[in-house]
């Protein structure tokens, strides 16, 4: 039994006040017709709502509601009660202009009258009224009865002109939707023009599969569509909203999940056989046990490594969760396959991080280079020939390895530690150039920022996530407090006393928006007035973004190494150095940071075995960021704070740079729909797994649709 379809409301005054569609045929093309054909829609309304990113009857359609004002309320003009908002219906009786006595504001009144009695309408600073308002015209009126000097005037919040007809009105009466609009486009002008294609959303075909819609319990995309748009009560709309939010979610996971189905069917990677002594060397010889999750990722990276469709993993952890030395076991793994490893990281400070951790943990059993821009001319052509004879088999660096003149004899596993700061094309060019006879390396990103689960489905819904939580051994929780203006001497008095102990600190100075420079500059300032000031008696240094990549790198080895008391910078250190002496972090302006990049930047400490601090320096003066700084206090899980940080801030842009086709979500919000999410990556999975190009014919409609919203990019996959 199918679905009921959702009512609609069609006929009466529903299309008062608008031309009928004369130059717009109803036709399998009409959704890629454009706007100009709507009959209401002149020459500069097209190009208004063309700068707006709405082209053709389809994008007017897909720009939904963002919410709904329920002005069902209307009432007999005897009935107002004063200082109530309502909607009123009448006959202009008369209208004159005139203007305030005090401000010398602008106003039209218009003495409007019903079978109950009659009420003095206001408008003010809207004097064109004067040339459409007239005698015998019929109004909806959207206001508020209040007393205005002597007596009752009905201020007017909104307005609409009525035919003959008992419908009701379109943005005064009923549940009237609410459009994300503009300056030059309003949600006024968008209801009207909506109201005009109602008949195309009668029409709209359905890219489900019936079967499917049948078993989910969902109404018809048009049914859907129109009461999205065309609601007459709330409760109408939510199920509506339910399945487009679905489809969407759908389409998306189809996607996402042919795009992976792409990357490992275009070609294959080195089967890693079963791991053998070189692989047990490296875990006998660790100095302290893997935790349970550490383990457990291993033997998840593992099966990847022995399989021949190319591993396209994430790996995500809290800071210090022990993500590097994953990385690493699967490094060796490559090298005891006689095939090279390459990490990158952003940073050359991370960079020699990372390989001076692997000398230490791997040296012995695997060479090792570093290649990063400060590398000489010669020292890098000596660097690039082992590389290329595969005298090396594990490549630490830079952006520096993804020169074009950086040749492997035979790359079997590349990671990229914080993924996000590297260019999708670049590291993907790197993979190409290492392909050879169809044989493509395993590809391992790492990331420190945890994802919630909704956006690892959906920015990487093509990579399969593998996730490290918790803490290693001997790790405390960082204890983090607000400090306001008045104890900021406290504040500073307390990391005297930690400096006096023999420990560091770091001073983050508040993000910037303007430039760069002015974020260094500032970084520049706090260091001397620190110097002068409260940290007069201890070694203060500077790094900022504007200093050359070796001077950055010296001054961050100087505080590793305990040249440098107190260490100022900007974010640049949210990716930095491991200093386990560092146990204080101060953030000034923390209030203009957003949550996840105040959870890295309180990371930096606490990767000792003493107690660390991270004192957050703010004045928040807003909601979200009073929430943000609430939720650092209240727990120290970076996962927990995921979530909170996605249901403050929103996701944005979702899909970014990763995907083709469209960036953002039209409808869906991730944190509002998460079980809507995980529902759509099964329904998609299972679709693909009964038909795994959609070339079913029944799958078509499904199949056109992904096309659409992934572009070309998918489209050998979906040809029949």
């Amino acid at each position: 039994m199918t679905a009921p379809p959702l009512p609609h409301r069609f006929g009466g005054g529903l299309y008062t006040e608008r031309p009928p569609v004369t130059r717009l045929a109803l036709g399998p093309d009409v959704l890629a017709a454009p706007l100009a054909d709507l009959g209401r829609v002149t020459p500069s309304v097209a190009r208004r709502l063309s700068a707006f990113g709405l082209h053709t009857v389809g994008d007017l359609i897909d720009h939904f509601p963002r919410r709904y004002e329920d002005f069902r309320d209307r009432k007999a003009i005897r009935d107002l009660k004063v200082g109530e908002e309502a909607t009123v219906r009448g006959m202009v009786v008369r209208v004159r202009a005139g203007r305030t006595a005090r401000r010398r504001v602008d106003i039209v009144t218009a003495v409007l009258s019903d079978d109950t009695g009659a009420l003095e309408a206001v408008w003010f600073n809207q004097g064109y009224l004067m040339k459409v308002l007239t005698e015998g015209m019929r109004l909806s009126l959207r206001g508020t009865f209040r007393p205005q000097g002597r007596r009752l005037q009905f201020l007017v919040k909104g307005h609409e002109i009525l035919e003959e007809g008992d419908g009701e009105g379109v943005h005064t009466e009923g549940v009237v939707p609410v459009y994300p609009a503009g300056e030059q486009v309003s949600a006024k002008l968008l209801r009207a023009l909506l109201h005009e294609l109602a008949p195309v959303m009668r029409r709209l075909p359905d890219p489900l599969p019936a079967r499917l819609r049948v078993r989910e319990r969902l109404p018809s995309r048009a049914d859907a569509v129109t009461a999205v748009h065309l609601p007459r009560t709330l409760a109408e709309a939510r199920p509506a909203r339910d399945r487009l939010v679905l489809e969407e979610l759908l389409l998306m996971q189809i996607g996402l999940l042919l795009h992976k189905q792409e990357q490992q069917c275009r070609v294959r990677a080195p089967a890693f056989s079963a791991p053998s002594g070189l692989a047990r060397a490296f875990l006998d010889t660790l100095p302290f046990e893997l935790t349970e999750h550490q383990s457990a990722a291993l033997e998840e990276l593992e099966a990847d490594l022995q399989r021949e469709a190319p591993m396209r993993r994430l790996l995500q952890g809290d800071v210090g969760s022990g993500k590097t030395v994953v990385a690493l076991y699967c490094l060796v793994r490559a090298a005891e396959a006689g095939l090279q490893g390459v990490l990158l990281a952003p940073t050359e400070t991370l960079a020699a991080q990372h390989a001076e951790t692997a000398v230490g943990l791997a040296g012995a059993l695997v060479p090792t280079e570093l290649v990063t821009a400060s590398l000489t001319a010669r020292e890098r052509r000596s660097a690039l020939a082992r590389i290329a004879a595969g005298e090396t088999r594990l490549a630490v660096g830079t952006h520096a390895l993804l020169q074009e003149d950086v040749r492997f004899r035979a790359l079997g596993l590349l990671v990229v530690d914080e993924q996000h700061r590297f260019g999708v094309e670049q590291r993907d060019a790197l993979v190409r150039r290492a392909e050879r006879d169809g044989v493509a390396p395993h590809v391992l990103h790492m990331t420190a920022t945890p994802i919630p689960r909704t956006l690892a489905l959906t920015v990487f819904g093509d990579l399969d996530v593998t996730t490290i939580a918790g803490l290693p051994a001997g790790r405390r929780p960082v204890v983090t407090r607000v400090v306001e203006e008045d104890r900021r001497e406290a504040g500073y008095d307390f990391v005297r006393k930690q400096i006096a102990r023999g420990r560091q600190a770091y001073v983050v100075c508040p993000a910037i928006d303007e430039s760069e420079s002015i974020s260094a500059a500032t970084a520049v300032a706090e260091a001397e007035r620190l110097q002068r000031g409260p940290f007069r008696a201890a070694r203060v240094a500077v790094a900022h973004g504007q200093l050359k990549p070796t001077d950055r790198d010296a001054v961050m080895r100087a505080f590793k190494n305990g040249e440098v008391d107190v260490l100022v910078a900007t974010s640049l250190v949210e990716v930095g150095i491991d200093v386990p002496n560092a146990t204080v972090m101060i953030i000034e302006g923390a209030e203009r940071f957003g949550l996840a990049q105040l959870h890295q930047l309180r990371g930096r400490v606490g990767r000792g075995r003493e107690r660390s601090y991270c004192l957050l320096f703010a004045t928040a003066e807003t909601g979200a960021s009073q929430a943000r700084l609430e939720a650092l206090l209240e727990t120290t899980d970076g996962f927990e704070l995921a979530d909170r940080d996605l249901e403050i801030r929103g996701e944005g842009q979702v899909m970014g740079a990763r995907q083709a086709g469209r960036s953002d979500l039209k409808l869906a919000r991730l944190a509002r729909d998460r079980t809507a999410l995980l529902r759509a990556r099964e329904l998609a999975a299972d679709l693909l797994a009964a038909d795994p190009g959609l070339r079913d014919a029944v799958h078509a409609p499904l199949a056109d649709a992904v096309r659409d919203a992934f572009g070309e990019e998918l489209a050998w996959l979906l040809k029949a």
